[in-house]
């Protein structure tokens, strides 16, 4: 029996587009002789979905295009079968009426072959808003070359019950106990899994113990690209039935990949990456999709000459190509003459557009305007913030008028307590790197400085004969530059102790005395704490945030703006 992975990257609510693009893997199936292309979970319309599913014009749509999708196969493949995952109506009057499913297409028909059993509904997962859970396992049994196959099907979480592994505890049985019992011949799970720090070991070890229990080899297929915030990174695989990797797929790239359940020795070409590699693919891609899938072709970045406009400037030029980033320096008073000259070098490695127009004019007329009219003397913090609202609006103005997306530069400890400007430097249609703490946005800039960075640089178009970063912007102490002198640490810790603190209470949920108990003094704590509560309002109104880790600040931070605890 031979398989197709189809490795796909749809547009979220795009049908006709999705259905086109899974009509191709078929092109590539049938020139290998297939049996049965399989798709990602919901692959008809990208995941994930949310409130379009809730719309029954597109409910009735899809089963339209399902009919064709099955007509059109038939015609020009014959007897070849694909798997597409589509929402299934349920014809009863209770709420949710979804299941997430499984459609086989066959012999010019189709009919569904597997329903989730596991909706998960912790970090951004909403699943049970829309769908129903299903009760039983599925089991498809196939005839090929007169051979009798049993495929047991699974969708995403159905196979990440395991709270030895995956740590959230069992929410229900897991269904591999009951595939057991069910003697399949091989375990196939169809996934639309996010990309975070670690995930891929994390499916590897779950996926592992699932081939091992059954004995059976183990099939993995997940859909890549990005949809807002979300980032999926493909890296579908196989397993043998002991569970060790016998081929891999590409990681933030589609691809098409066939194999014969009879091959069980390893493939030779891996795509395994280091850490800072793939969270550097990770947001090229983040930044690519949600430009071309929101219709933009260009970017534009305020560059202030500090390490975060720095990267955001670096994955823009990855992601969109040098001739479409457009990057504006608006030296204040208080900006000093390395970072107007890093900002301008940094450009002209980038090989990026760049100009640059200075706000000390603009700043005097705000002064004059508020004192001649209402006697009103701008205090500090009221003039810094100024500042950052001035470049806001032009940064705002431009995209405005050229239609570019504005990307926002802020990181993760910026957003955390709140050391950033509603209406300023918070301005964008994406935050990039937000869910990046300081100490790892140093970290990613070092690597991308690097040799080990080369390849990738290559394959970007990146210089690979210099730094891109840069020795003086990597060296140089954090500093908004907002006023005579100022340094980020005259307000916040330094950044290596703030990222520790802010992991534990955002990421690892600890309290104040396990805290504490990490060595960290109490009065720290309590002001890190107090800075993010009084921040929550701040990033309610960020723009989306790109997500890494399991905990980012955007649309898996629930905490209320009006609180006290």
């Amino acid at each position: 029996m031979k398989f197709l992975l189809a490795q796909i990257n749809p547009v979220v609510g795009d049908l006709e587009g999705n259905a086109k693009k899974i009509l191709c893997t078929a092109s590539k199936a049938y020139s290998t002789s297939a049996d049965l292309v399989l798709t990602p979970e919901l692959s008809l319309w990208g995941y994930p979905a949310n409130d379009l599913l809730l719309k029954n014009n597109l409910i009735k749509n899809q089963y339209k295009i399902l009919d064709q999708l099955a007509l059109e196969i038939k015609k020009k493949y014959g007897n070849l079968s694909i798997t597409v995952g589509i929402a299934e109506k349920i014809n009863d009057s209770f709420f949710p009426n979804l299941y997430n499913s499984i459609a086989m297409l066959e012999s010019g028909e189709w009919k569904i072959i597997a329903r989730k059993i596991i909706l998960p509904t912790y970090e951004v997962f909403d699943e049970k808003r829309y769908f129903r859970s299903e009760e039983k396992v599925s089991v498809l049994t196939k005839e090929i070359d007169n051979k009798t196959w049993r495929l047991g099907f699974t969708i995403c979480e159905d196979l990440w019950v395991n709270k030895n592994i995956e740590g959230r505890g069992i929410h229900k049985e897991n269904p591999i106990f009951d595939l057991k019992k069910k003697k399949v011949d091989i375990l196939v799970n169809l996934s639309a899994s996010p990309y975070t720090f670690k995930k891929l070991e994390l499916r590897c070890k779950v996926s592992s113990f699932a081939a091992k229990y059954l004995q059976v080899p183990l099939i993995y297929v997940n859909q890549i690209g990005a949809n807002d915030n979300l980032i999926f990174d493909g890296n579908s695989f196989i397993l043998d039935k002991n569970g060790s990797k016998i081929k891999q797929l590409k990681s933030f790239s589609e691809d098409l990949s066939s194999w014969d359940i009879e091959q069980t020795k390893p493939q030779k070409n891996k795509f395994e990456k280091s850490e800072m590699s793939s969270i550097f693919d990770a947001l090229v891609l983040g930044v690519r999709d949600y430009a071309h899938k929101c219709g933009f072709k260009t970017a534009l970045i305020g560059l202030s000459g500090g390490i975060d406009s720095a990267l955001v400037s670096a994955i823009a030029t990855a992601a969109l190509g040098s001739n479409n980033i457009y990057c504006v320096s608006m030296p204040s008073r208080w900006s000093s003459s390395h970072s107007k000259s890093d900002a301008k070098d940094l450009a002209r490695r980038l090989k990026i557009n760049f100009n640059s127009i200075p706000i000390e004019n603009l700043m005097s007329s705000f002064e004059e305007s508020f004192l001649n009219t209402i006697s009103f003397e701008m205090a500090e913090i009221t003039n810094q913030n100024i500042q950052s609202r001035i470049r806001g609006t032009l940064l705002m103005a431009l995209a405005n008028q050229e239609k570019h997306l504005l990307l926002s530069t802020g990181n993760k400890s910026e957003l955390a307590v709140g050391y950033c400007t509603l209406y300023g430097d918070m301005n964008g249609g994406l935050s990039v790197i937000g869910d990046l703490y300081k100490t790892n946005v140093f970290k990613l800039c070092n690597w991308l400085d690097s040799k080990d960075s080369i390849n990738q640089r290559k394959s970007y178009m990146l210089d690979t004969n210099v730094g891109i970063i840069g020795e003086n912007i990597l060296t140089k102490a954090p500093s908004a530059e907002l006023g005579p002198g100022q340094l980020d640490t005259d307000s916040l810790p330094p950044y290596s102790i703030l990222d520790n603190i802010l992991k534990g209470i955002i990421e690892e949920k600890k309290d104040l005395q396990q805290l504490e108990k990490d060595g960290y003094k109490k009065d720290l704590i309590l002001k890190i704490i107090s800075l993010i509560k009084k921040a929550e309002f701040k990033r309610k109104q960020a723009p989306p945030i790109l997500k890494l880790s399991s905990q980012s600040l955007g649309s898996d931070w629930r905490v209320p703006i009006a609180i006290s605890y």
